[in-house]
């Protein structure tokens, strides 16, 4: 197979997030995108150490498991919900396969998950309480456009008129900023010129409360007047009550959504949503949870897994807005949230007063430093990490508390997968596993796992007498005893350097050590993020330098 070469074939199976398997003559090729029995056109466009990916081109024949019509007019271009053909009751099967099979593969097949199978989403379609719509055009230079990205692009944009991720009072919302803006003949912002006015549309409402906040976000680099634009909107019949407008300035060279600067052009900047009976007010970039139906399964799961909590400290470690903290501190003695973003701390302590608990305290900072200022001890934690996981920095030190329980709660499968053999080294055992589908129609997946410190089932003890005379161990013999087995310095490549360079005045370059520690048969460590093709083929290292390494080697007894 070379790059470029187009084939056909059957998508055999899709493993988490979306990577589809193809058979191509005994070869496996990974085609993302597609849905299991599907059989497709595609391209070569990686291959490298033996991996092979296709980008897919067309669907020649449909999957036995798409038994529904597109409910939405750009599918499939649109990569947003690309499971809408398949039955609510296929996704949860396959996203329920694809969970626990990551996850065994990264703790190995005699550790029992104890899985507990997948929790569906309440609702299926409208479900999202927070949406972030981009402007652009559907190709180069064509009509204004406001909705998803196109799959695979990070420039056209389809317009999401009838998208049906979220409630017809966001799509109404959007026609509406859509067609103002057309009339007015208002350019969008081109990323790679950084020229143009229009960037985003976002919009949250509340599936409880109805209650909804828009937000247009553009730079700084035109004028309008807004009040035809939020009469327009008022004017709207929605089934929900718009109760703020905002105009937010973002004049970022990165593609995010934030704000330099942001006008109130009507009403409040924040909305309530009620979940479990607490109630949350959710301001602009207020982090909470983007299903809250399901939401209310995945915290009564957590509510469930964590267990009692009366007189107890517990963490809750990236605790964003403060639910769950305040979902567990009614039978707490104390709940500390740690939370890097500082608006989501504020809103989180105005939701703590406003469900009168008196016993949660939220910190701003980083997981990673903030547990070095924390002077109380948990007896035990909550987890819920951003995609990215658990920062490998951060992790010792919450193992090193040695809680007997921790929940860890993750929306992304294979960011769990890396950090759970790290707890069962630290002697966790896993508990209970299941998962919570959020993102009905879409690849991602909440996991959530409760992990339990191992106790031993009996104990022996033994009475040791030191000391000179019969039946007693002198002290000396035992410090000779640890220093005979006392572990031999790690001997690193730059000590290497050094030795090479104060001996001999000149210098060695690490990939030459690396050349003659191969070529004596010496054990060479994992480098997974190596340069695996060179441009042009490396220099070997001159017979002088060779003599060099070699005594460097024997000076630290590495041979």
């Amino acid at each position: 197979m070379k790059k470029g070469e187009i084939y056909e074939g059957v998508i055999e199976k899709v493993d988490f997030p979306n990577k589809g398997y193809v058979n191509i003559d005994g070869e496996k090729v990974i085609v993302k995108n597609g849905i299991p029995g599907q059989k497709v056109r595609f391209m070569i466009n990686k291959k490298r150490s033996g991996r092979v990916e296709g980008r897919l081109l067309e669907v020649l024949e449909k999957s036995p498991l798409e038994v529904r019509e597109p409910v939405c007019s750009i599918f499939p271009a649109c990569g947003g919900c690309m499971y809408q053909t398949m039955s609510y009751e296929e996704q949860l099967k396959m996203k329920e396969n694809q969970v626990k099979s990551l996850l065994q593969a990264a703790v190995g097949e005699d550790v029992d998950l104890h899985w507990e199978g997948i929790h569906g989403s309440p609702i299926e379609f409208g479900y999202r309480n927070k949406m972030e719509f981009s402007f652009g055009d559907e190709f180069k230079d064509g009509p204004l456009s406001l909705g998803l990205h196109k799959k695979g692009s990070t420039y056209d944009v389809l317009t999401a008129s009838d998208c049906k991720l979220v409630h017809p009072d966001m799509t109404a919302i959007l026609s509406c900023v859509l067609d103002f803006f057309t009339e007015l003949g208002a350019v969008h912002y081109k990323k790679m010129q950084h020229t143009g006015y229009l960037r985003h549309l976002l919009l949250r409402r509340g599936v409880t409360s109805g209650e909804i906040l828009v937000h247009v976000i553009t730079t700084s680099q035109a004028q309008y007047d807004y009040a035809p634009l939020v009469s327009r909107l008022l004017a709207l019949p929605l089934e929900g009550k718009i109760v703020g407008i905002m105009h937010i300035i973002n004049d970022s060279l990165s593609d995010v959504v934030q704000s330099d600067e942001t006008q109130i052009l009507y009403g409040q900047d924040y909305f309530y949503e009620t979940l479990l009976g607490l109630r949350f007010k959710i301001s602009t970039f207020s982090f909470f949870q983007p299903n809250s139906l399901a939401a209310e399964v995945l915290y009564s799961i957590v509510r469930d897994y964590i267990g009692d909590t009366k007189d107890k400290e517990v963490f809750d470690l990236y605790s964003g807005t403060g639910t769950i903290a305040q979902l567990l501190a009614s039978v707490a003695k104390e709940v500390i949230g740690v939370e890097i973003v500082e608006e989501a701390v504020e809103a989180a302590k105005v939701n703590a007063a406003l469900n009168g608990l008196t016993n949660c305290r939220f910190i701003a900072g980083d997981v990673l430093k903030a547990l070095d200022d924390l002077t109380e001890k948990p007896d035990m934690i909550v987890l819920d990490p951003p995609r990215d996981g658990i920062h490998p920095k951060a992790l010792p030190k919450i193992l090193a508390y040695g809680v007997e329980n921790i929940v860890y709660i993750s929306c992304k499968p294979t960011s769990l997968a890396r950090d759970l053999p790290s707890f069962l080294a630290a002697g966790y055992q896993i508990q209970r596993t299941c998962s919570v589908d959020q993102f009905c129609e879409t690849v991602h997946c909440e996991t959530v796992v409760l992990l339990s410190h191992k106790k031993a089932d009996s104990y022996i003890h033994i009475d040791v007498e030191f000391g000179e005379g019969e039946g007693k161990i002198p002290v000396d013999s035992i410090a000779k005893r640890a220093e005979a087995y006392k572990p031999k310095e790690k001997v690193t490549y730059k000590m290497i350097k050094e030795y090479i360079e104060a001996k001999y005045g000149f210098k060695v370059h690490t990939a030459y050590i690396a050349e003659v520690k191969r070529d004596l048969g010496l054990p060479m460590y994992d480098a997974p993020n190596a340069v695996e093709e060179l441009k042009q083929p490396r220099k070997h290292p001159t017979p002088e330098k060779v003599e060099a390494i070699k005594d460097a080697l024997r000076y630290f007894a590495v041979i």
